[in-house]
């Protein structure tokens, strides 16, 4: 008679670690979806990570609208000083400067976002030259807002 010679137990394989095909179903058989858990601590990360966002998007808004309000003052004070050059006298308002070619149109002022609030700083002069009947020009110009900056100090006075 023949004989059949035994199969030896693989020793150095261990035990199924779910990579292959595993003989259980139940284990085969992969869950779906997120556990509630999981869930909250998702929201409770992405909750921290706005509140940590929002007051500094908020300051950089604030910082964007100073810049926009210093670069518009020193455009609209820059102008006056050009006509004043070019006339040998001050503009009368701030629309002078667009009738005559300074401006297409007055910028609106970023804290208040009207292009009718900049206040106008008229001329003072002596009394020795006081004309009756004469407009005095205007010499500088300041935003209308009475907001405080984030330097301190109101928009007002710059």
């Amino acid at each position: 008679m023949m004989s059949i010679p035994r199969i030896m137990p693989r020793l150095w394989t261990g035990q199924n670690t779910g990579i292959g095909e595993s003989m259980n179903k139940e284990r085969n058989r992969r869950k779906n979806g997120f556990t509630l858990i999981e869930l909250i601590i998702v929201l409770t990360i992405l909750g921290i990570l706005v509140g940590l966002a929002l007051p500094q998007y908020k300051y950089s808004l604030k910082k964007a609208r100073e810049a926009v309000l210093k670069e518009d003052l020193y455009v609209l004070r820059n102008l006056i000083d050009k006509y004043y050059t070019d006339k040998g006298k001050y503009p009368t308002s701030l629309q002078a400067l667009v009738d005559d070619g300074y401006l297409r149109r007055l910028p609106a002022d970023p804290m208040t976002k009207k292009a009718d609030s900049w206040v106008e700083v008229r001329e003072n002069p002596s009394y020795e030259e006081l004309v009756p009947n004469m407009e005095f020009g205007i010499v500088d110009v300041h935003s209308a807002s009475k907001e405080k900056a984030i330097d301190g100090t109101t928009y007002d006075t710059w």
